[in-house]
C-alpha cells in the first residue's frame, strides 16, 4: 500500500499545470497500465478540479484510458454540455452513465452486528457493498477514483471510498449509508474523518474492494486571497493514508470557526451546479452549526427547479417535507415507500432546521406554494438578489441596510461552526 503524492499546505496554491505534473509523476510510479477507468465526480463537484485531473490522466494514458464513469450516485446523469465544460478535451465517447437503481453488483455485506454497533444500537441491518458493474466486468488494470476531500454531512469528510461505494453504488447501499449518518447525528459527523458511516465503508473496502486496482486522486480546494479558488493540496495513493493526509489539510483549509453565532446568513448557489434542493441544501448542512438560535438563513438559488434528482425522490420530498428528525422517523414507520428510500428520509432530516432557525428559499424555478408546501419560507429571487447582490457582497460579514449579514458564495467549499456547537455528543 503506497502514497504516491502528498503535496500541499494551507498556504500552497497549485496551478493546473503543477497538478498535471504531480499527477503524471505519481502515475509513473504505478508502472505500465493498459486499461484505465477514471471515476471522477459530476458537475455538482465542478470546483473539485477533478475535471482538470481527468484531462491530465487522459493525456497521460491516451487510448489506454478506456472509460470515464462519473460517480453521480443519485444525481441526474451529466449532459453533453456539462461534460464538455468540466472535462474539456476528453472524448465524450468514453463517458458512461451510472444508474444507481439498475447498474450495480453487490460484492458482499457489512454484517448487521457491525452496523448495529456503529449506530449505537439505533439501526439493525446489514450494509451491502455495491458498485457499478463496469468496475467489476471492465477488465481494468487501473481505476482512478478522483475527487475532493471537504467536510460532508453524510460521511464527515467527502471522498475516498465514498466515491466508489456511494458515487457508483446502488440503491440499498446509498440509502442505508445516508440513513445511518442522519440517525447517528449529522452534527456529530461533519468534519470528522472517523465516524460510523466511514467505519462501515472502510470495512467494505477492506473486505470487498481489495481485488480492484483502485488508486485515489484527492484534492483539497480552498478560497484564494483574491476570493477565487485555490488548490491547496493533491494526494495520490491506494489506501486510507492518502485520505487522512487530505482530510487533515481540509480541516485547516475548509473549516471556518465564526467568532459569534450568525444571526443572518445568505448563501448563493451557482446555477451551473445546483438545480435541486437535494443538492442545494448544502446551504443548510454546512452552515447550521454556525447559526444562532432563531437565526435566518436565506438561500439564493437561481438554478433550482425541483426537490429531488429523480421522480421518486422528488415525490417523497413533496409528500413529507422538511419537518425534522422526529417527524421523518415517524414517516418512515408509516410510509412503506419512504422506508424503501432511506436516503430520501436522511435528506429530509439533513435539510431541516429542527425548528432552531428559519430557512428562506429563493428559487429561480419553483413556486411559492411548492416551497411552502415542504416546510420552508419563500422569498422572491429577484428582490432578494437586488438586496443581497452576490457580485457586491464579500465572503463573511457584510453590512446590508444597517444589518449584519454573513455571506457565503459557495457552501460546497467548507463547513462553518461556532465553538458552542462543536462539542456535540
Amino acid at each position: 500500500m503506497s502514497l504516491y503524492c502528498a503535496e500541499g499546505g494551507p498556504g500552497v496554491e497549485l496551478s493546473a499545470r503543477e497538478m498535471g505534473e504531480l499527477l503524471g509523476e505519481a502515475l509513473a510510479k504505478l508502472g505500465s497500465r493498459n486499461r484505465v477507468l477514471a471515476v471522477p465526480p459530476d458537475m455538482t463537484r465542478f470546483h473539485s478540479q477533478a475535471g482538470q485531473l481527468t484531462q491530465a490522466a487522459w493525456r497521460c494514458y491516451g487510448e489506454r484510458m478506456q472509460a470515464v464513469l462519473p460517480a453521480t450516485g443519485t444525481h441526474a446523469p451529466m449532459q453533453p454540455a456539462q461534460i464538455a465544460q468540466m472535462f474539456g478535451e476528453v472524448p465524450q465517447s468514453l463517458f458512461h452513465v451510472h444508474n444507481w437503481r439498475t447498474d450495480v453488483e453487490t460484492l458482499g455485506e457489512v454484517p448487521r452486528a457491525f452496523v448495529r454497533e456503529q449506530s449505537e444500537g439505533k439501526l439493525d441491518f446489514a450494509w451491502p457493498a455495491q458498485v457499478n458493474r463496469l468496475l467489476i466486468e471492465g477488465g481494468f488494470d487501473l481505476i482512478l477514483s478522483i475527487g475532493q476531500v471537504v467536510p460532508h454531512e453524510v460521511i464527515g469528510m467527502a471522498n475516498y471510498n465514498k466515491n466508489i461505494l456511494v458515487g457508483t453504488g446502488g440503491r440499498d447501499g446509498i440509502n442505508r449509508s445516508h440513513y445511518l449518518g442522519a440517525v447517528y447525528g449529522m452534527e456529530r459527523i461533519m468534519g470528522r474523518a472517523d465516524n460510523p458511516v466511514r467505519a462501515v465503508l472502510n470495512y467494505a473496502s477492506d473486505h470487498f474492494l481489495r481485488e480492484l486496482p483502485i488508486v485515489y486522486v484527492l484534492t483539497v480546494v480552498g478560497r484564494g486571497a483574491d476570493g477565487g479558488l485555490a488548490v491547496r493540496g493533491l494526494f495520490v495513493g491506494d489506501d486510507v493514508e492518502c485520505f487522512h493526509c487530505a482530510a487533515e489539510l481540509s480541516l485547516k483549509v475548509n473549516f471556518e470557526i465564526v467568532a459569534e453565532p450568525i444571526r443572518k446568513a445568505v448563501v448563493y448557489l451557482d446555477p451551473r451546479e445546483f438545480h435541486s434542493t437535494w443538492l442545494g441544501n448544502k446551504a443548510v448542512y454546512r452552515t447550521r452549526m454556525a447559526l444562532a438560535n432563531c437565526a435566518e438563513l436565506i438561500i439564493l438559488a437561481p438554478g433550482v427547479k425541483e426537490f429531488g434528482e429523480d421522480r421518486t425522490i422528488d415525490g417523497l420530498i413533496r409528500r413529507h417535507g422538511y419537518h425534522g428528525t422526529a417527524a421523518t422517523l415517524a414517516a418512515v414507520e408509516q410510509d412503506a415507500e419512504l422506508a424503501a428510500e432511506l436516503g430520501a428520509a436522511a435528506h429530509l432530516i439533513h435539510g431541516s432546521s429542527e425548528g432552531r432557525f428559519t430557512i428562506t428559499w429563493c428559487p429561480g424555478r419553483l413556486r411559492r406554494e411548492e416551497i411552502e408546501g415542504v416546510g420552508f419560507r419563500y422569498g422572491e429571487l429577484d428582490a432578494m438578489l437586488q438586496k443581497y447582490d452576490p457580485e457586491k457582497l464579500v465572503h463573511g460579514m457584510n453590512m446590508v441596510d444597517g444589518e449584519e449579514v454573513f455571506f457565503i458564495a459557495n457552501p460546497g467549499l467548507g463547513l462553518w461552526a461556532h465553538a458552542s456547537r462543536l462539542d456535540t455528543n
